[in-house]
């Protein structure tokens, strides 16, 4: 498929004010096919009053192990979306071509398909062309994981 002026044109991202859940907005790209829409699913953000950015997911039973658990996948799939959707939050990156350069992740507990996932982020540093931040996914209060990730910004066309 050859990209038109049209294609270009069109953003690849979409955040609006959440109906459903006040003070977050969605976080999806414009194309559902997508990894983020079809693993996944629905992902809404916002920024805490203590400055932390917070994403969340609401994870299903395709979400889970055989032993009824989020699968570790899903887990890291939401930190590594996390730190592009709380970069953003902090005003730092818009969204697009940022890369995971690391992500560091130990595993604390167990996680259940019926309780929203939230991955909630602190920025460490900002460097020219890298952001550092780290991280707990937590549910219903519980500690699931601790992380941190270095992306690096897109570059300027």
């Amino acid at each position: 498929m050859t990209e038109t002026v049209t294609d270009r044109a069109k953003p690849n991202f979409e955040s609006f004010p959440d109906p459903e859940n006040s003070g977050w907005f969605t976080w999806q790209l414009s194309d559902p096919t997508r990894f983020n829409g079809q693993i996944l699913g629905k992902m809404i953000v916002r920024l805490d009053p203590d400055g932390r950015a917070r994403t969340r997911m609401f994870p299903e039973r395709r979400h889970t192990n055989l032993a009824d658990n989020l699968h570790g996948g899903t887990i890291l799939s939401l930190i590594d979306v996390s730190l592009f959707s709380c970069s953003r939050m902090f005003g730092l990156i818009e969204a697009g071509t940022a890369v995971t350069l690391d992500l560091s992740v130990q595993f604390l507990g167990a996680g259940k398909a019926d309780k929203p996932l939230d991955a909630v982020a602190e920025l460490l540093k900002e460097t020219r062309r890298l952001l550092f931040l780290r991280g707990l996914v937590e549910q219903n209060g519980a500690a699931i994981a601790a992380y941190s990730g270095t992306i690096r910004k897109p570059t300027a066309r």
